[in-house]
Parts: C-alpha cells; sequence; structure tokens
C-alpha cells in the first residue's frame, strides 16, 4: 500500500499539498446521440395535362423537362387515363415506397385529387398535391395529402376550381387566386418559368423535410395583387406580437410582403398590433436559397404606420 501511494505521487506532485480526495460520483454513461433520421428516397411525380392537352397544356411538358433535368423521375399523361395511372402508382408505391408528388392543369388538376383519393383508400399518403388552375368539379383534398397547393383564377370558365380541404384536414394547404393578374388566363397559367423554378425547388426540398407535426399549420388563402409574382408557401404559421412590433416591421423580419400578412389576418396594412396577440405569417416548410428568395418587402412610405 505504501509502495503504492509514493508511486501516485510520483505520478501527480500536486496531490501531495491536496486535502483528502472525496470519493467520486460513479460515471454516468454518456447517452449516444440518436442516428440521423434517414433522407426519404427521391419522389415519384406525375403530371397531368388539361383537355387537348398536347394543344393547351404544353407546360406541363415544360416543366417535366426541368423536374427530369433536376434529376427525378418526371412523367406527363393525359387525364383520361388518369385512374390506369393512379392505379400504377399505388402499385409501384406498394413495391417500392417513395413520396408520390401529384401535378395537375385543368382537368388534370381534378385527375390529381382523384388519384389521391383513390391513394387514401390504400392508405397511401401524397406527399405533395400542386393543382394549376383546376376544373370546378375538382373533389375536396382528401386527408392523406401531406402539402395541397393551388394556383388557380376563380373567375376562369375553364378551371377556377376553388379547391378546399376536406373537414378534419390537418397537411398544409395554401390556395392562390391569380384572377387580378391581367397576365395570366387559363392557357398560359402552367407555362410560368417562375412557377416551375419555384415547383422544382420544393420538389429538391421533399426528401430533407423531416417529419412534420402538422397541428400548428395554418392554412393560406390569397387573392394575389395584380401582376404580383406569386410564391408559393406551403401554409402558415401563427407568431406571437411583441413590445413595438408593427406589420411592416413583422413582413420585413419573415421577408414576406405586408399585403400576405393583411390577408391572412384579416387586418389592414397599418393595423395598430397588441402584444400577446398572434399574427399568421406565411412560411416555406424548409427556407429557400437567398437567390430564390423574394426581396425584402420596401419600408412604408414616410408617416405610415
Amino acid at each position: 500500500m505504501v509502495l503504492a501511494a509514493v508511486a501516485l505521487l510520483a505520478l501527480n506532485p500536486g496531490m501531495a499539498a491536496a486535502s483528502p480526495a472525496k470519493p467520486k460520483p460513479a460515471a454516468v454513461p454518456a447517452v449516444a446521440p440518436l442516428p440521423p433520421a434517414e433522407p426519404l428516397p427521391p419522389p415519384k411525380i406525375y403530371l397531368f395535362r388539361g383537355a387537348m392537352g398536347p394543344i393547351f397544356s404544353t407546360g406541363m411538358d415544360r416543366l417535366a423537362e426541368k423536374l427530369t433535368k433536376a434529376g427525378f423521375s418526371a412523367d406527363v399523361y393525359e387525364f383520361t387515363i388518369c385512374r390506369w395511372i393512379g392505379d400504377r402508382a399505388i402499385a409501384s408505391y406498394k413495391e417500392a415506397p417513395a413520396p408520390i408528388v401529384l401535378i395537375g392543369h385543368s382537368m388534370g388538376g381534378l385527375c390529381s385529387v382523384i388519384i389521391s383519393e383513390m391513394a387514401a383508400k390504400e392508405n397511401i399518403p401524397i406527399s405533395l398535391v400542386i393543382t394549376i388552375d383546376p376544373a370546378h368539379a375538382t373533389d375536396d383534398v382528401p386527408l392523406n395529402v401531406e402539402r395541397f397547393i393551388n394556383i388557380f383564377l376563380s373567375d376562369s370558365v375553364l378551371g377556377g376550381g376553388n379547391v378546399v380541404a376536406v373537414p378534419g384536414f390537418r397537411g398544409h394547404y395554401a390556395s392562390y387566386d391569380l384572377k387580378e393578374n391581367s397576365r395570366v388566363s387559363h392557357i398560359n397559367i402552367e407555362k410560368s418559368d417562375d412557377i416551375h423554378r419555384q415547383i422544382v425547388d420544393m420538389v429538391t426540398q421533399l426528401p430533407r423535410i423531416p417529419p412534420q407535426i402538422q397541428v400548428d399549420a395554418v392554412p393560406l388563402r390569397y387573392l394575389v395583387p395584380g401582376d404580383t409574382l406569386v410564391e408559393l408557401w406551403d401554409s402558415g404559421v401563427r407568431l406571437p406580437v411583441r413590445r413595438g412590433d408593427t406589420m411592416a416591421s413583422i413582413a420585413a423580419a419573415n421577408r414576406v410582403p405586408l399585403w400576405t400578412l393583411a390577408q391572412s389576418n384579416s387586418l389592414p396594412e397599418n393595423a395598430t398590433l397588441t402584444p400577446g396577440q398572434s399574427i399568421i405569417v406565411p412560411r416555406h416548410l424548409t427556407p429557400p436559397d437567398a437567390a430564390a428568395a423574394m426581396a425584402a418587402p420596401a419600408p412604408p412610405p414616410a408617416g405610415r404606420k
């Protein structure tokens, strides 16, 4: 024992002047961190043209080319074979599950919702549905759809489908009415390069989006001001108002146009806010690339609060 104590002092001379050592608590084994969630496989994308699609829905073909160039499996179909493609999509998912994306113009939008309903009966989720001026007869969005976006013209005779979700829907929902944009019509709305870019970005993000708790997702419904480029937010979120916040400062902090806050909250753009109240702000599930983000809105004119 004496030899052992001498050896310890030789290894650590400072121990000689130290007070008697106190017993150390038992070491707590470190908890191994959870492995990162495996990214989802690339989505399978099904695009659908409207009536006389090879003539009037050529934008769907252009979008498919851009998605394919980005490395995705994207095929374009006529809406007339909707249910047959739906059966194929369901069979493919059962064989090798992968996120399903459905994008349709005009009657193709109606088809996208029909396939979502078919998948719901098989308990198969649909990751993303985008309808572009769908037909008026389009059904409501079923519960198995995780993200739904409708870009439409409410005064359109050929389209104009103001699609809503079924009661109890808990996914992400956003509706954009472009009727005030004089440059947009039923036969060119699906050809927008800006909308195409955002769709490709959104599809690219899907495999990286972690499982979402949907309880805080607030539906968005916008009448987009004329000649305004639409930004495809996924849904809204409620944020608390802090002391000193204004509608303009919240819009600037979140890089969204002031008109979106006014419409989401049924408030004037210069509304007085009270600390503690909540404000609905549009959001992306994942932040967009800086190059794709909208510029911060201009500050309000002098004297406007």
